[in-house]
């Protein structure tokens, strides 16, 4: 099964160096099964709350997997309730496909029950981007990546975080509520999805000004501030 640009964009985002992959609300698990393919951890965990889903594919993994150099897990549970103190190692935990309200409460409750393990987050939330980064920048994690893509006329933020404070590593920084690394363009390409997904989101907030002028206002503040930078030559 070939990946939409978002699930290519976020395989193309994991490093090599997890003991454990959690690719939380993984519907028909086709992200995870790349990362099969392709051995990017000794485990690689399938992660949904629907029983009909996870069923389908633990058939569908038995069929495929069968002898992968990974080993494959699948869990039919809530993404809060990750069984991570149970699997020794470092861990990496996949959230793509859902809103923001219910990534953070994801995070929020992983972080309260295992910030004492060694975790990565890699997320891409379908909207309320600015409402995740304030909440992971209250959590005090760090910015490791991340990237703004197009897919099928829709915008998405991937973004790579470590549970660890910033001081903790020279590459990362502070996360930014309206995002840092997004706005870098090294093609004309890049560019102009930057300067449409700009535009989009600030017209999207100005149609909520009327309603909830106080707390939009410093948000569409945020984003006027925004520079996209060109790092290629005309």
């Amino acid at each position: 099964m070939k990946l939409s640009k978002r699930l290519k964009q976020i395989d193309d985002m994991v490093a090599d160096d997890y003991d454990h992959i959690w690719d939380c609300c993984c519907d028909h698990g086709f992200l995870g099964a790349a990362l099969l393919t392709r051995h990017a951890a000794p485990n690689i965990h399938f992660v949904d709350i629907v029983p009909e889903l996870m069923q389908n594919v633990a058939t569908r993994l038995e069929q495929f997997f069968s002898n992968s150099a990974s080993t494959w897990h699948t869990h039919c549970l809530d993404v809060a309730a990750l069984p991570l103190e149970t699997y020794s190692g470092r861990h990496l935990v996949i959230i793509a496909g859902v809103g923001g309200d219910l990534m953070t409460r994801f995070i929020n409750a992983l972080q309260v029950q295992y910030s004492h393990l060694d975790i990565d987050f890699l997320i891409c939330p379908v909207y309320q981007q600015y409402a995740v980064r304030k909440q992971l920048n209250m959590l005090n994690l760090s910015l490791l990546d991340e990237v703004l893509i197009e897919d099928n006329q829709r915008f998405y933020e991937v973004i790579l975080l470590s549970s660890h404070p910033v001081a903790s590593f020279e590459s990362s920084e502070q996360i930014s509520l309206v995002g840092k690394r997004i706005w870098d363009a090294s093609t004309p390409q890049q560019e102009k999805i930057a300067q449409q997904y700009l535009t989009k989101t600030l017209q999207h907030y100005q149609r909520m000004l009327l309603s909830q002028s106080e707390i939009i206002q410093p948000i569409i503040k945020a984003y006027q501030s925004v520079c996209i930078n060109t790092l290629f030559k005309d």
